[in-house]
């Protein structure tokens, strides 16, 4: 059976289409993960200070994966849990920062919540910002700045070129199934053929889109960062005080005093044990047998007096 020309041609580009994601297979250097906690001074070298800023673009010709390797795409992301005298305050100041820097709020949740014997109310909020990767150590001293205390930070980056580099191959070789496609389309006669290979393009177009999406969040993500915040009232935080009495500091007390009785009474088992009892053995039990003698040969002796 002959194949014809449009047979084999949209055969060829069917096998490239569907190899589109094998050949993008490559070897990279491993890629760490950083996270941890991290002084703003002295964070992990931020993601703007690396070429990777912006979405590494793909191999230009003649260029070796040497040379693109040197392009990092990293995300890197921040949490904290601060303490603040007024929560409202704070949210508002933090919303104008990340506007300001260029960067927006993703998501915002206040709720009042009752603290203490006489259900004082109280004000707190969760929120995440998205503020330009290159400032961000910038926008977490100013978001410290705003708190009384720092409960937690965390800054954490993870580096996603191999899967972004596997991607643009992909994206590369779906282009080209599609070019070929389209050519395939406009020599085609029949209306089978005309039908096989536009099913065939709209399959190969919706992949690209995929795959251009997934460019497209990797990217956005690399350069924006995400802040995620615990925004907690300081009055939360306060000791509770009843008409001037401190019961945690009366009950703290007890337990400290309970602690040290149990520790003063924990050595002096162990210093019994260790420096009394075993002379207390070796002076004793000679003494003890000693004794029960004597008192056995009395109780004898007394015996036959008795009779």
């Amino acid at each position: 059976m002959k194949r014809t020309p449009l047979a084999l041609a949209l055969i060829a580009a069917l096998t490239l289409a569907a190899c589109a994601g094998a050949a993008a297979t490559r070897e990279a250097a491993p890629m760490p993960y950083i996270s941890g906690e991290v002084s703003s001074d002295n964070a992990a070298p931020g993601y703007a200070e690396a070429p990777a800023a912006t979405a590494a673009p793909a191999l230009a010709p003649g260029q070796s994966d040497g040379q693109q390797d040197t392009r990092r795409l990293v995300i890197k992301n921040a949490n904290l849990s601060i303490v603040v005298d007024d929560p409202a305050a704070v949210v508002e100041a933090i919303t104008q920062m990340a506007e300001g820097m260029g960067g927006f709020v993703v998501s915002l949740n206040t709720y009042q919540t009752t603290y203490g014997a006489d259900s004082t109310p109280a004000q707190q909020a969760n929120m995440t910002v998205r503020v330009p990767a290159a400032r961000l150590n910038e926008a977490l001293s100013q978001i410290e700045a705003l708190a009384v205390e720092v409960n937690s930070k965390n800054i954490s980056g993870q580096d996603v070129t191999a899967d972004y580099t596997d991607l643009q191959s992909r994206l590369a070789n779906l282009e080209a199934a599609e070019k070929q496609l389209q050519s395939i389309m406009a020599e085609a006669t029949k209306t089978e053929d005309v039908l096989a290979v536009y099913n065939q393009l709209v399959y190969t177009r919706e992949q690209i889109e995929v795959i251009k999406g997934q460019m497209k969040y990797y990217e956005d993500s690399a350069a924006l960062s995400a802040i995620t915040l615990d925004i907690i009232p300081n009055i939360v935080t306060k000791p509770i005080e009843i008409g001037g009495w401190h019961p945690e500091g009366t009950a703290k007390q007890a337990i400290e005093d309970l602690v040290r009785g149990l520790q003063t009474f924990t050595d002096a088992l162990i210093y019994f044990g260790i420096a009394c009892l075993p002379f207390l053995l070796v002076i004793g039990l000679p003494l003890f047998f000693i004794g029960r003698a004597l008192w056995r040969r009395r109780k004898k002796s007394a015996a036959p007096k008795a009779d």
